[in-house]
């Protein structure tokens, strides 16, 4: 028999994108699945959707509002599948995602993770842009992370496919972090494995500028959760192993951080900044626009930043 996989779908206020999420998953080739949306206290007609497309084999769970990670956790628990997809609700996978992946992981020694390509789009995943292709290729779990804390090189959560056992070893979401708990959890993920298998077929496509995703927020509870959860990665990572690439990589990790905090919380860009020189320091430069740079050379990018700010608003 084909191995089961389990789609878990954190569903919050997504009515306007579900049903073609829930689509997305139904149309997948690989005959053994299941579908779980987990509604997470929406307030408009998500639930209804979703409710919508049990006859097709969707299982719904409803609970009080939580948190994205909360959700996911609850899907784990009700999971029975040898393998595991996230989906979130507003983001889609092409129909031959699983099957390409599944596909690779059995040419694998048991304990690799499957990747595959993956693309931001805004109205149809036709015009999707594979924006990150730096990290379409076979990993080693530490050369990963490396990668993605001193590059930032991205793999958006729907790319991944799981194995159980590897999930297990991970431990479940973070159900204190709302701002990258993707990052923090899909560290544990990579780092609890035996590598990273990508599979050249199939692909799954990020819906962007939505308005409210909480990728875009800045409020100080997001920025604390993130500085949070970049604590938590560069724990995991050190040990995992401690050596000279991976404290080069967590000084650039911290640069990049000290950037992101500021203006929205120069606290905690400070402590960034403190973590970074703590490292032996990094010489990577704010992330600016040509006439950006023009004013930080004589204004220094943190006034720039804060002048931008008020431009902009």
């Amino acid at each position: 028999m084909p191995a089961l996989v389990s789609i878990i779908i954190p569903c919050h206020n997504a009515g306007p994108w579900l049903a073609e999420t829930l689509d997305s998953a139904l149309a997948q080739t690989w005959p053994a699945k299941e579908i779980i949306v987990v509604d997470d206290g929406s307030t408009d007609d998500s639930l209804a959707i979703a409710r919508r497309h049990e006859p097709r084999g969707v299982h719904v769970l409803a609970q009080p509002n939580r948190g994205a990670s909360a959700a996911r956790n609850a899907g784990l628990r009700q999971a029975r599948g040898e393998y595991l997809q996230f989906l979130d609700a507003d983001d889609l996978l092409s129909p031959d995602k699983l099957a390409a992946q599944l596909d690779v992981l059995a040419r694998c020694s048991p304990g690799h993770l499957a990747s595959c390509r993956w693309g931001r789009f805004v109205s149809a995943p036709a015009d999707a842009a594979f924006v990150d292709t730096a990290v379409f290729r076979d990993f080693r779990p530490v050369e990963y992370l490396i990668a993605q804390v001193a590059e930032r090189r991205m793999m958006h959560p729907a790319a991944w496919l799981v194995p159980r056992g590897v999930a297990e070893a991970a431990g479940g979401w973070d159900e204190t972090l709302s701002l990258n708990d993707d990052g923090e959890y899909f560290a544990r993920v990579v780092l609890a494995s035996r590598g990273i298998a990508f599979s050249a077929a199939g692909a799954s496509f990020y819906r962007s500028q939505l308005p409210g995703s909480l990728s875009r927020r800045s409020d100080r509870r997001s920025l604390e959760s993130l500085m949070r959860s970049v604590e938590l990665i560069a724990g995991h990572l050190r040990r995992h192993e401690d050596s000279p690439r991976t404290t080069r990589a967590l000084a650039d990790f911290w640069q990049y951080l000290e950037y992101e905090m500021y203006p929205g919380a120069p606290d905690l860009s400070l402590r960034a900044a403190g973590e970074a020189r703590s490292l032996g320091g990094s010489t990577v430069r704010p992330e600016m626009g040509r006439r950006q740079q023009q004013f930080a050379r004589v204004l220094g990018w943190r006034l720039t930043r804060r002048l931008a700010r008020l431009l902009r608003r």
